[in-house]
């Protein structure tokens, strides 16, 4: 690959590092402490682009000739988002609340340098079998997702014992659409 400008990814995230760096790209890391909040009358689908854009946002005072990639994920059930879980009763809550269903994951992008600015998400639908009380809660005291959005992650136990169906991009799932992350990295 022949991406030569230096590229800052705003997340300390494991999953997203591991993306970034398997689709060829060079990175150091900044994650800025941002406040998560948003406003009320938001509409919840464009959470995670708001919230990428602040977290990109953050750094731009930082940044010389650098690009900033931020991403933000949020799992939506029945029009209500399901965040990072603050306890394991939460997550235990969250997972019954996804057990049996489909829910929305959708994550935001973006990219920007000091000249330009570019937004996106990508959307994907998970549907999970119906989850014993004993599968949430050895996945819950064995994998403690706690900063995970929705209480899981698809590369995890759960999601490999648990999601009977993906449609969309599971990196986008995981938290970064890199299809759409390496298209727009390239056209900078």
């Amino acid at each position: 690959m022949n991406f030569k400008r230096p590229l800052i990814l705003a997340s300390s995230s494991p999953r997203r590092q591991f993306l970034l760096k398997e689709a060829g790209f060079s990175f150091t890391i900044d994650s800025p402490n941002i406040d998560e909040s948003f406003p009320d009358s938001m509409d919840i689908y464009s959470v995670p682009t708001f919230l990428a854009e602040k977290k990109a946002e953050a750094l731009l005072p930082k940044i010389t000739n650098e690009l900033v990639l931020a991403s933000d994920t949020v799992v939506i059930l029945k029009d209500q988002i399901l965040n990072k879980p603050a306890d394991r009763k939460e997550a235990i809550e969250m997972l019954t609340s996804l057990s049996g269903k489909t829910h929305s994951v959708i994550t935001g992008v973006c990219i920007l340098d000091k000249k330009k600015k570019v937004l996106f998400d990508d959307r994907t639908e998970v549907t999970f079998k119906d989850l014993l009380k004993a599968e949430i809660e050895f996945y819950i005291d064995s994998y403690k997702p706690f900063d995970k959005a929705g209480a899981y992650g698809a590369q995890d136990w759960l999601g490999m014992i648990g999601v009977e169906k993906i449609t969309g991009s599971y990196f986008t799932v995981m938290g970064l659409p890199i299809h759409k992350v390496y298209q727009q990295l390239n056209a900078f």
